[in-house]
């Protein structure tokens, strides 16, 4: 059985659970971070030296952290070869929309735009720098767009772990009280993403904890 240590509402969780609950494994989690403390314990230090979530121990016991390492551990042990070709090129591909969606997606919406809207206090809020942000980011969710033309999951025709990390991140992006490009490959993927039970199950998770009152 695999361990998890993090939280459910952390983002990065989120796309590690969301892998596990696509591929059917067993699991137990426990909640790190946040408001539970815990990520500056000896033992937590111990697991991960950065401190942070997620980390997964597998049965052998020993501990993997980092996002991307533990999701490549997951498709490489557990996924079926349409989720993590075998072939070097096809699994290239996978990987580097992976890669491009950590870089270009994930990091251009957590810290500039949710937690500037959700986690920084209305009076502290700077929405000229909002603004900024969101249109940074859809220009790269353009490429998103152009890219879902022809295929209906971000990497081709099949379910791959790019589209854990890519996808995890609409959520938020679709909740959160912003004004939003016109995007309509994008927005219909996101549809079809939020009928996946392992989707709905640990992405669509509500973030009122994290809200700055």
């Amino acid at each position: 059985m695999l361990k998890v240590w993090g939280r459910k509402t952390s983002s990065n969780v989120q796309a590690l659970m969301w892998c596990i609950g696509e591929l059917g494994l067993d699991y137990e989690r426990s909640d790190i971070g946040h408001r539970f403390g815990g990520a500056d314990t000896e033992d937590f230090k111990q697991l991960n030296p950065n401190q942070t979530v997620p980390v997964l121990q597998d049965s052998d016991g020993r501990p993997i952290w980092e996002t991307g390492a533990i999701l490549r551990y997951l498709a490489d042990g557990y996924g079926p070869e349409s989720f993590w070709p075998k072939h070097l090129q096809d699994r290239a591909k996978v990987d580097m929309w992976a890669e491009w969606s950590k870089i270009n997606i994930a990091m251009a919406f957590t810290a500039p735009v949710f937690w500037q809207v959700v986690r920084t206090p209305q009076e502290a809020q700077d929405w000229n720098q909002i603004r900024k942000a969101v249109a940074a980011l859809e220009t790269k969710l353009g490429i998103a767009e152009q890219q879902l033309t022809n295929h209906p999951f971000l990497a081709g025709p099949d379910f791959t772990l790019a589209d854990i990390q890519f996808g995890h991140i609409l959520y938020r992006y679709y909740d959160i009280d912003i004004d939003r490009a016109d995007l309509p490959r994008l927005k219909r993927y996101y549809y079809r993403l939020t009928e996946r039970i392992a989707f709905r199950a640990h992405v669509m998770v509500p973030y009122e904890e994290l809200r700055c009152s």
